[in-house]
């Protein structure tokens, strides 16, 4: 061995000897093993998908979210969704440090549809980490529906009070299940405010104790995250039954000597019989006999002294009626008879002229003209018009005190039979002191023409359904009282020295002249106005009242007129108007007011505005045969007519006509465009005394009949018969109500032997408001007062403080391009807002609409000339 060999070694040997000792001095401080990295764990769900439903065909998102997590993935149905469908999101949890992974995917209908088996679509999420697997719960996407059908509807009923009551329901099927909910009168039933409710899980509703108050429309309400479905309205009535109160003390005999009666008498009051429940049985009064045996002194003669006077009375009265009709048959015997030519020939002449009697041989012929040759004397007075020669013939006519003929140039009379005028025309040559020679256009009683063309001729007129009155430039209003129909002719509206007569006529209801057709609907009166050919210098105002529910835009309302021939033609349908528009409609509530320059027949028709269905205000009217009745028969008729004052009118003059009396006040009913007919049933007759003719359970009026508007009065009626003419209480229920929709219930009980007192359900509003106003006392608003008003907003202003705003202010905004095109848009505007407050124009709205304006100089105008 070398001795570097050695070397070596020994360094080799000393080396390891230090490290030896090294060791052995931090063997207390160093483990005995040093620790390896730590292991990933497996992924946590932090989010996993949820249960979801397809609404119609809008994909539903499925999302996850795990840590750590080096891959996510979806698997739907034990396939794995393709990567490119994965929408991958990555982050850091700021608190481990560990890697979040999240993701999202979409799930159509389709792929929900192409599953077939018995199981739910589902998707389930996968998540990696370098420990192993993990999966999320299950999620089921399925395709959310409601059927429309529901299980089990609630149906009304009539209970006693404090009685319970349950109403059933079962929702349609549907996915999700549907939750219910209770209304009542359209108002939610919450059991934790009225611990009187109750709703089982069944979704029934039980009403602990029943009050009078629970008396409503109940209806069900299902619904889920595709649709809300409501059930049938059950109506629940609570009643109750009649009880008699004690008795009263017996009244003392009647008779003062001899014979009488004393009577008793208790009332139906303890309770007092309440919704259809039953009235008290036994008679309301008990009668014994009674004699009285002594007489007061001097009683005797008082008496007869009494029944002397009375004959005296008598016969005082008899004579004098027997006088009266003695001198009014003497008086009618020697009245004079005046045609219309007579009457005329007396104007010519002098003041102590009197005409001829009939039976003067020398007596001028009707058909021959009056002799104008003859010499004519001065008049003084007034010139009058000549219109109403045939009521008034007996009164003299004063003329203008210029002689009338020299000269005659203008002066053209026209005599026939008729006595009415259609017009007046004053020439304005300013030839006499009061400035005019009167001519005159009087109307033939030849054939009669067609009653369509109401143009140079007088409509035949019914009294209670027409007005009519001679205006000229002052202009006037004609209305037809407890109709609702006016006519206002604006001052102007007819030239400076013209006189019409106007007229203003609610068509006799035939099925020819309804301006309903195909779906449309007839909404009020047929309505004609004239003379049609007269010429307007500025547009009148012809107000009809209709029958649309205007609560929500779901009418198409068109305004009609009826030519020569007999055929509707549409004028103007609202909310499509334009500048060759010739009327302006403005519609309101329960009438509307139509701005024209051309007098004609005019009707309102209107039809649904999809998708929506429009609803008509009905009214439900009662009528029985006047009391007593004395057969053992007996008739209830219900009306269904529309909720206007005229149709109304129509109903009671035929009932009136007919016998008939009104039991109660008409009730309201909307009648909806749902091709549904209206339902008419009788109910809770007192069987032991009366029974129903009627076979069937109920009666309809069809659909048609009612919506077309075309015929009318429509009615049905229920016949029924008493047990005994002894039998005079009646006591029943009649529920009126269109099959799927509204309803109302008539509670009858009456007394068929007792005269009852007149109802007046007719508004009273017009019926003290005359038939024609002439000049100015047709206005409200003083001419003075128009024409500074005029004057003020007439004119454009930059600030927009002109009749633009009075007609925004006013609500007459609709189209404010018809009244730019007016030579006084104002006027125009007042006289609407004249029409449209035609029973309660108060100045104060006016003013308040100027003040709003800030046009106070019109305003102190108002105040010191107006009484606003």
């Amino acid at each position: 061995m070398g001795p570097d060999r050695v070397t070596d070694q020994n360094l080799f040997l000393s080396a390891l000897a230090r490290l030896s000792t090294d060791a052995s001095d931090y063997s207390e401080v160093l483990p005995d093993s040093f620790p390896s990295a730590a292991a990933e764990p497996l992924p946590e769900f932090q989010l996993e998908p949820e249960d979801a439903f397809i609404v119609k065909n809008r994909p539903v998102q499925l999302r996850c979210r795990a840590s750590p997590a080096t891959q996510i993935y979806f698997k739907c149905n034990g396939e794995w969704v393709n990567q490119n469908d994965h929408v991958t999101r990555e982050s850091l949890d700021q608190i481990t440090g560990l890697v979040v992974r999240e993701v999202d995917i979409s799930v159509s209908r389709t792929q929900v549809e192409e599953l077939f088996g018995l199981e739910d679509y589902w998707c389930q999420c996968v998540a990696w980490s370098s420990a192993g697997t993990t999966k999320s719960r299950r999620a089921y996407v399925r395709i959310a529906y409601l059927r429309k059908n529901f299980e089990q509807e609630p149906l009304g009923r009539e209970v006693r009070l404090e009685q319970e009551v349950l109403l059933q329901c079962r929702p349609p099927e549907g996915i999700p299940p549907a939750e219910v909910d209770w209304l009542k009168n359209e108002e939610t039933i919450d059991p934790a405010l009225d611990s009187n409710f109750l709703v089982t899980v069944d979704h029934d509703l039980i009403i602990k104790q029943a009050r009078l108050s629970d008396t409503a429309n109940y209806t069900c309400v299902a619904r889920n995250v595709v649709a809300k479905r409501r059930s049938s309205t059950a109506t629940l009535i609570v009643y109750v039954s009649g009880g008699w109160s004690s008795w009263t003390e017996w009244s003392e005999c009647n008779a003062k000597c001899g014979r009488g009666w004393q009577r008793r008498t208790r009332s139906c009051t303890n309770p007092a019989p309440l919704n259809g429940g039953a009235f008290c049985e036994g008679p309301p009064f008990q009668r014994i006999t009674c004699t009285t045996l002594s007489l007061e002194p001097g009683a005797g003669l008082a008496v007869y002294a009494g029944l002397v006077g009375a004959l005296l009375l008598c016969g005082v009265l008899l004579l004098c009626v027997g006088v009266l009709a003695y001198r009014r048959s003497c008086r009618h015997l020697r009245s004079d008879i005046t045609d219309s030519s007579s009457a005329l020939t007396a104007a010519f002449h002098p003041s102590n002229y009197k005409p001829p009697r009939q039976d003067n041989p020398h007596l001028l012929h009707p058909s021959a003209p009056p002799d104008l040759t003859a010499t004519a004397g001065s008049f003084r007075g007034p010139l009058f018009s000549l219109q109403q020669s045939a009521v008034d013939g007996h009164h003299k006519i004063p003329m203008t005190t210029s002689p009338l003929l020299d000269p005659l140039p203008s002066l053209k009379i026209k005599v026939y039979n008729s006595s009415t005028l259609s017009s007046l025309e004053l020439p304005g040559d300013g030839s006499s002191a009061d400035g005019e020679i009167l001519s005159l256009k009087a109307v033939g009683a030849g054939p009669r023409p067609d009653p369509r063309d109401t143009h140079g001729y007088t409509l035949p007129r019914d009294p209670g359904n027409s007005a009519s009155a001679t205006l000229g430039c002052l202009g006037g209003r004609l209305s037809v009282p407890s109709t609702g129909v006016s006519l206002l002719v604006p001052p102007g509206a007819i030239p400076q020295g013209k006189f019409y007569e106007m007229y203003l006529i609610i068509n006799k209801w035939e099925k020819t002249t309804s301006p309903s057709e195909g779906s449309q609907t007839a909404l009020g009166p047929v309505v004609s106005c004239g003379p049609s050919g007269m010429l307007l210098s500025r547009p009148v105002v012809l107000t009809l009242p209709h029958c649309a529910q205007l609560d929500s835009p779901d009418w198409t309302l068109t305004l009609k007129t009826q030519n020569h021939q007999g055929d509707w033609e549409e004028v103007l349908t609202a909310g499509e108007e334009s500048f060759s528009s010739p009327c302006y409609l403005q519609i309101e509530e329960q009438s509307c007011h139509v701005l024209m320059e051309q007098l004609g027949t005019y009707g309102l028709a209107g039809r649904s505005a999809p998708p929506r269905a429009a609803c008509k205000r009905l009214q439900l009217a009662l009528f029985a045969p006047r009391a007593p009745c004395l057969s053992l028969d007996y008739s209830l008729r219900i009306y269904c007519t529309q909720d206007t004052p005229h149709a109304l009118k129509e109903v009671l003059e035929l009932e009136r006509s007919l016998g008939g009396v009104l039991l109660e006040d008409p009730k309201p009913l909307l009648f909806k465009d749902s091709y549904h007919n209206l339902r008419l049933s009788i109910h809770d007759i007192p069987h032991s005394h009366w029974r129903s003719k009627l076979l069937a359970k109920y009666q309809e009026i069809p659909f048609y009949h009612i919506w077309s508007g075309s015929q009318r009065p429509l009615h049905c009626a229920f016949s029924l018969e008493r047990g005994s003419l002894a039998v005079s209480q009646l006591t029943c229920k009649i529920c009126v109500r269109q099959v799927e929709g509204e309803g109302q219930i008539f509670q009858l009980r009456t007394d068929i032997q007792e005269t009852l007192p007149p109802h007046s359900p007719l508004p009273s509003g017009d019926t003290c408001v005359p038939s024609s106003q002439v000049g100015p006392y047709a206005f409200r608003l003083p001419a003075s007062i128009r024409h500074k008003i005029c004057a003020s907003l007439d004119a454009p202003s930059a600030r927009g403080c002109d009749w633009r705003l009075l007609a925004h202010s006013l609500g007459f905004d609709r189209y404010l391009n018809y009244f730019a095109t007016k030579p006084s848009p104002t006027g125009v505007l007042l006289d609407l807002w004249e029409a449209c407050h035609q029973g309660d124009a108060d100045l104060v709205s006016l003013a308040t609409a100027l003040e709003e304006m800030g046009k106070s100089e019109v305003l102190v105008v108002m105040t010191t000339e107006g009484d606003c």
